[in-house]
């Protein structure tokens, strides 16, 4: 099920002149073959298919996460702007942001931003020729669920991949659940073994958030889902909808969402409206997902609220 909210009108997409053209550049964070980074990259491409010619640019930042390899991929980024010319740059992600576009403050070159977590406040966006969306999770709308269908909530873990998007993730997680008289354990981990060990010793939670995978380069697909197939006795939720094989609920965010917004602006500033008068924006879609093979092997009942308006078509 999707669920979808326009706060208001200046947060919704604008309305395209389709006969925009010109020179489009796209630099992905990471790598493609990444679900999220493929999602953005797949609805960018559709958005401005006819209307602009499209580089794309990997800098694979999530496999890679030193900041040394990170400048370079920036520096890289720099000599195909110089080549290329594009008339508008779409960033996606953290690591585009902090080492791309803050080196183009108020420059000529018109940028949007998609899938930045949280806050752009760390960038100093938006610059005079800087716009996006900022990607947020559904923290409280997901402790909602978890108290549904939890007795005496207290204590959850938030397992997750140990990159630096996921530790500002859980920062909010944690922030949130503790003005709710709820405690959140983070554990990051680097490797599949780590990961296993951590999920089986979170079961003495009331909860587990089971979030990114994505930066634990020897990831087993087969041992993760004979592990939470086995050894799951505790409620486990996610945001993202590649995780839902390992998590009973996913409330996830929609990269589709992060990546036709910024398509869409960008067509629109390529017919001559101005940068600065483009709101910064926050997301708007969640889906709410069932994982009942997961469930069916545990005592846990899914309240009928939730069961009802989740959909199984992950």
């Amino acid at each position: 099920m999707k669920w979808l909210f326009c706060l208001t009108l200046a947060l919704c997409v604008l309305p395209i002149n389709t006969h925009a053209a010109g020179k489009c550049l796209h630099v992905m964070s990471y790598h493609k073959g990444y679900a999220w980074n493929d999602g953005i990259e797949k609805s960018v491409a559709q958005t401005l298919e006819g209307h602009c010619e499209l580089k794309k640019f990997y800098m694979d930042t999530k496999r890679n996460s030193d900041s040394a390899f990170a400048r370079k991929k920036a520096d890289a980024v720099s000599q195909l702007i110089l080549e290329f010319k594009p008339d508008i740059v779409i960033s996606s992600d953290d690591n585009a942001a902090k080492y791309v576009v803050m080196n183009y403050k108020d420059a000529r070159l018109p940028f949007v931003f998609c899938g930045v977590n949280w806050t752009a406040e760390a960038y100093g966006f938006p610059y005079s020729n800087v716009t996006g969306m900022v990607e947020v999770a559904p923290i409280s709308p997901m402790l909602e669920i978890i108290r549904k269908n939890v007795d005496h909530v207290r204590h959850g873990v938030y397992l997750s991949a140990d990159v630096i998007t996921e530790h500002k993730d859980f920062e909010h997680f944690q922030k949130v659940y503790s003005k709710k008289g709820v405690q959140l354990t983070g554990k990051f981990v680097k490797t599949m073994s780590e990961w296993v060990s951590v999920y089986v010793d979170s079961q003495s939670a009331d909860f587990v958030i089971v979030n990114n995978n994505a930066g634990i380069n020897d990831w087993d697909t087969a041992v993760a889902l004979q592990t939470v197939n086995t050894k799951s006795r505790k409620f486990s939720v996610t945001n993202y909808a590649w995780m839902m094989p390992y998590a009973m609920i996913g409330l996830t965010k929609s990269a589709e969402e992060q990546g036709r917004w910024a398509g869409e602006v960008a067509l629109e500033i390529l017919t001559g409206t101005s940068v600065s008068t483009i709101p910064v924006t926050v997301n708007q879609e969640w889906h709410l997902y069932l994982n009942n093979d997961l469930l069916s092997n545990t005592s846990i009942v899914l309240d009928k609220i939730t069961k009802r308006r989740a959909s199984s078509a992950w």
